[in-house]
């Protein structure tokens, strides 16, 4: 049995010449993917146990092999193991660490697999870790919300549309659009953990192998629902990848929305909340400043999770079959979306957490700028007049206040009336706020019966199940 040249890498067999350091320093990715340590490791017990139970691999090799693994794992975690030179990649490093510790009998660990199908192991149950990470930390934003629009249920705010004011809203409502949002959020990354939780080690480098894997009894050991049925696919699939930046794109557009309208409400021009000190930061020449730093730098990383997701689609695009070493370039990515969604949606939340809304100046300003003169239209409309009649004589009359520095409020039954004759009395009980949001009676409106039942139907889904 010839030895292995431990000078050489693992790989090194046909080569006469030792890699150059440039090439070395440029290929090398053990300096990030070093985080997938214990999935390459869990991977690597699941497939010696297997290589053992099909007769590959001797009881007792078996054994000292995964003896040594859960020492290297050990070591690592209690940052003992020390990580050196000249091993591209965190497979390299564990399996050169597994040979020098239990002998030769330590290169066997690599019996009928590739490192092409072993990354592809190691993302997938990295991610499949990182989800439901994620999931949690969705839950609990929306556990927020709700809390929150039960708070203040009943504090009215002005909706708006195109930034300007548009009809009153129960800031509950309001509140309970983003539990929306973040609840399609939460479908889509549990749906994609279907598409990530495929066991795909036996594809080996691309042609699968000729040894008698039992490659479901590894998905078994592992917790994969499904083994990969395609091994060329398999190797240079990371569309589960693409599929997580994606989504994470999508949680980090609704943050960014939701820390949009925060940040405008944080100002004096709007006053509508108080951000707690803790999650608010000063200037250093200003002293009276009082900045929503927490959620403009939420607002500001979302580009930076857009960012890898075009990387990555563009790192995609022009692959031919099957694996190809671009495929490296995938872990940055990956990690960075990660840790920047969870590190969003927990500060984002505790900052949720701690913030005042002002419920006098909401419903002040919910009071101004004509915001009931839908109501004012609907009300002629209830009377027989067509809409877009209405809507015409509404506005000569919005046209009128303005020029005479009125609101609906200041007008007397007389000046209503030079307007349209279908104006009496009752026409002060449109002008309520209270009774503009209630009268939003249609499915999903904001009125104060629907938003009440949707928040005990809302409630009745997170109780946990008997």
């Amino acid at each position: 049995m010839i030895p292995i040249n431990k000078t050489k890498k693992l790989w090194g067999g046909r080569f006469k010449e030792p890699t150059d350091r440039l090439v070395e320093a440029f290929t090398a990715s053990v300096q990030y993917d070093r985080r997938l340590y214990r999935y390459d490791i869990e991977g690597s017990i699941a497939h010696t146990r297997m290589l053992v139970k099909q007769g590959i691999l001797k009881k007792k090799e078996g054994t000292l092999i995964i003896t040594g693994l859960k020492k290297i794992l050990k070591d690592i975690q209690e940052e003992t193991f020390t990580f050196r030179t000249g091993d591209e990649d965190i497979h390299m490093v564990i399996e050169r660490a597994l040979i020098r510790a239990v002998g030769d009998v330590g290169g066997k660990v690599h019996t009928g697999r590739s490192r092409n199908d072993q990354i592809a192991l190691d993302i997938r149950l990295y991610l499949r870790d990182e989800i439901r990470e994620v999931l949690v930390r969705i839950a609990a934003l929306k556990d927020t919300l709700v809390d929150l629009a039960k708070e203040e249920f009943g504090t009215i705010m002005p909706g708006y549309t195109h930034l300007q004011k548009a009809q009153p809203v129960l800031l509950s409502h309001y509140l309970l659009a983003y539990w929306e949002m973040l609840d399609r959020d939460e479908q889509r990354l549990a749906d994609s953990l279907k598409r990530v939780n495929v066991l795909p080690l036996g594809a080996a480098a691309l042609a699968g192998t000729g040894l008698p894997l039992d490659r479901q009894y590894t998905a078994e050991l592992l917790g994969f629902e499904s083994v990969s049925r395609n091994s060329m696919d398999t190797v240079g699939d990371r569309d589960f990848v693409a599929e997580f930046i994606f989504t994470a794109s999508v949680v980090m557009m609704h943050l960014s929305r939701f820390c949009e309208d925060l940040i405008l409400w944080s100002t004096e021009e709007f006053g509508f909340i108080e951000i707690a000190d803790a999650y608010t930061t000063g200037s250093s020449i200003m002293p009276q400043k009082k900045n929503p730093d927490v959620a403009e730098l939420v607002r500001g990383k979302t580009g930076r999770v857009y960012g890898h997701l075009v990387t990555l689609l563009t790192l995609l695009k022009g692959l031919p079959m099957s694996y190809n070493r671009d495929l490296q370039e995938d872990k940055e990515p990956l990690f960075d979306s990660v840790d920047t969604v969870k590190a969003c949606l927990d500060v984002f939340t505790a900052m949720l957490r701690h913030t005042r809304f002002n419920r006098e100046r909401m419903l002040k300003e919910a009071d101004r700028g004509f915001a009931v003169a839908t109501d004012v239209a609907e009300y002629l409309t209830r009377k027989g007049i067509p809409f877009r009649e209405a809507h015409r004589i509404v506005g000569r009359i919005v046209g009128y206040c303005l020029e005479n520095d009125k609101s609906f409020d200041d007008l007397t039954l007389k000046e209503w009336r030079k307007f349209d004759r279908k104006f009496t009395q009752d026409i002060q009980d449109a002008l309520a706020v209270e009774t503009s949001v209630d009268a939003r009676m249609t499915a999903g409106g904001t009125a104060r019966e629907l938003v009440r039942k949707r928040i005990e139907e809302i409630e009745r889904q997170r109780e946990p199940k008997a």
